[in-house]
């Protein structure tokens, strides 16, 4: 008698588990449906891809496949270090990294300037790094990430040289603080 009694009260509470289940996934999925659809409204407003990277390359399509045959890598040796902008916290922060800009050999202009790009420009290409990097806070660079940032940093490069040789910037030893 016992025994049949443990069993219709393990029934019993395996259906009210199973009725406690299907009212939460009632309930909880439209909740997640609203929650998803708000975070694409803000990374559409940030302008983020929650879907990945285009199919040129990068997330906002500035980056395109060129062969490593056609890519000449030209690197500035220091470790830099960027200002960040202050943001809401009042505090320092910085971006330290190592750049490295990916250009192409087959482009009209990298004989002109690609040849001896750092050799003479250096300091300014250094100077448009900064000047990207620092109208950023902490928490945007947090945001955008490090592919974020060097997109942003390609496109002042390209548009400070008016051309598209240099097809990506790269950062190695890319740290935050």
């Amino acid at each position: 008698m016992k025994k049949n009694m443990i069993s219709v009260i393990i029934l019993a509470l395996l259906v009210v588990n199973i009725a406690m289940t299907a009212i939460m996934m009632f309930t909880v999925i439209p909740a997640n449906k609203k929650s998803i659809e708000l975070v694409d409204q803000v990374a559409g407003a940030i302008k983020l891809d929650t879907a990945g990277t285009s199919p040129e390359g990068s997330a906002n399509g500035n980056s395109r496949n060129v062969s490593l045959a056609d890519t000449a890598t030209a690197t500035i040796e220091e470790q830099q270090t960027f200002q960040l902008k202050k943001g809401e916290d009042g505090k320092d922060h910085y971006v330290v990294c190592t750049v490295a800009l990916l250009m192409d050999t087959t482009n009209e202009d990298y004989e002109t300037y690609g040849l001896d790009l750092l050799e003479t420009r250096e300091s300014l290409i250094l100077n448009a790094l900064s000047e990207t990097i620092g109208q950023y806070t902490y928490e945007d660079v947090q945001a955008l990430g490090q592919s974020g940032l060097q997109d942003a940093c390609l496109e002042k490069l390209q548009e400070l040289f008016g051309s598209t040789f240099i097809y990506q910037v790269a950062f190695s030893g890319y740290i935050v603080q």
